[in-house]
């Protein structure tokens, strides 16, 4: 059995590129989603009349369904396959793209949210899952990648949406517009969807091993007979699974104590809460897009040679100088002028750490029977701490506006120190042998 070649794609084909094109746009709809709200809060502030805790709960209440989508979708994504709950997922983001710019209040705007978030979720796990399976060891962190990078770029289109819609409709229905944009990727999503074949692994997984082969062929990757006894939708087990279980539970929540997505969801409220004048807060936002986006294209050109460990443990450190710098430049030790630098610093550390290694871990360390689900897992302590932030950071920062980043960074520090210790390396290798890897400890 050649576990480390039998996977590898022996020629390309439309249908595997159209795949691959595919589950990466669900990133971009990931990404956009995520940072759009920033343009809008101050809008909904005013609109609906909202204090800081009106408005966590505007901007978490995608967040929580985030967690619903993320617990949720494993077991049908595993039991259906990830393509046809996708499909699904496709039509949540247009309705609650056209939900949120036609809302009449908080509640109706939380509601749209929630199911937007729902839709978020369920790709985060379902979306890397599909790619690792199509794809080659060599290559699967860059393949995964792909879908890390469209969410970076769904977060600078997002950003650049603001800005042009605000420059074009100053008025009061900007934000309206600025929501309804996000149709567009959706619909561009449903539309690559149509014709790509389930995952061949997991057609063999649950014992269609004609369909397998003929995915297989489409695809133009090879499915070798695997060491897993074959059965559909395994039963994710703490006694069988418990170091995958740690380390995605520990992925999953160092990523969100970065302060990644409570600083992109505030990043317009970050600027201007500073005193520096001259660029206003949406070109600021853009340039931290753009620092993102170019920085999430290096790390996806060495995570297959660096391998994960090495980026997680430097861009801990990067991420807390910088975090620590922002901080002190809020209480005034340091100058205005520094806080771009340093959220540039941190977001290209970000990036190329856990922001280009996350969902590639996630979707290695389980194995096939149990991957969406095992994803899930990661996904939804992703997403939880991710709502606790969301909601936590403006009530934090009224009260002391260094206090958030003085936490993050600490935690930046602390997720050094366990991936050093506690976290193995897995590039280059098949997702047959990590997950016997697994099983022996």
């Amino acid at each position: 059995m050649d576990l480390a070649g039998g996977e590898a794609a022996s020629r390309t084909t439309p249908a595997h590129t159209r795949a691959v094109l595919a589950m990466a746009l669900g990133g971009l709809l990931f990404g956009f989603d995520t940072a759009v709200i920033s343009g809008v809060t101050e809008a909904l502030r005013t609109d609906f009349a909202l204090g800081p805790a009106g408005v966590g709960l505007a901007v978490s209440a995608a967040l929580w369904g985030t967690l619903v989508g993320a617990i949720f979708s494993g077991a049908p994504g595993d039991r259906f396959g990830a393509l046809r709950v996708l499909r699904t997922i496709g039509l949540l983001y247009l309705v609650s793209a056209a939900g949120c710019a036609l809302a009449s209040g908080l509640a109706t705007f939380a509601a749209f949210r929630f199911v937007g978030g729902i839709a978020i979720g369920a790709s985060s796990v379902l979306v890397p899952v599909y790619i690792a399976e199509i794809s080659p060891p060599e290559r699967r962190g860059r393949l995964v990648g792909l879908f890390q990078f469209n969410i970076v770029l769904g977060i600078l289109v997002a950003y650049a949406s603001n800005d042009a819609i605000g420059r074009i409709e100053p008025g009061d229905l900007a934000w309206r517009w600025k929501l309804a944009s996000a149709a567009v990727p959706a619909a561009l999503f449903l539309l690559l969807l149509a014709g790509v074949p389930q995952s061949p692994k997991w057609l063999r997984a649950t014992g269609r091993d004609a369909e397998a082969e003929a995915a297989a062929a489409r695809l133009g990757i090879r499915v070798t007979e695997v060491d897993e006894v074959v059965r559909p939708a395994g039963r994710l087990d703490w006694h069988a699974h418990r170091k995958p279980i740690l380390l995605a539970v520990g992925m999953g929540l160092f990523n969100q104590l970065s302060g990644i997505n409570a600083i992109l969801y505030y990043l317009n409220d970050i600027f201007a809460a500073s005193r520096l004048v001259g660029l206003s807060a949406d070109t600021q936002a853009i340039i931290i897009g753009v620092a993102n986006l170019i920085a999430t294209m290096a790390a996806m050109t060495i995570i297959d040679r660096v391998g994960r460990r090495p980026l997680l443990i430097a861009g801990g450190l990067i991420t807390a100088v910088a975090l620590a710098g922002v901080a002190l430049v809020y209480t005034g030790v340091a100058s205005d002028r520094l806080l771009l630098p340093l959220l540039i610093l941190f977001i290209v550390a970000f990036a190329m750490s856990q922001g280009a290694v996350i969902w590639v871990y996630l979707s290695e360390i389980f194995p096939t029977d149990v991957r969406a689900r095992g994803q899930a897992v990661g996904s939804a302590t992703h997403w939880i701490a991710n709502a606790v932030l969301s909601f936590a950071f403006p009530v934090m920062a009224q009260v002391d506006r260094a206090l958030p980043f003085w936490i993050f960074a600490a935690a930046a520090i602390v997720q050094a120190i366990v991936v050093a210790r506690f976290f193995p390396e897995t590039k280059q290798r098949s997702l047959e042998a990590i997950s016997r890897d697994m099983a022996l400890h």
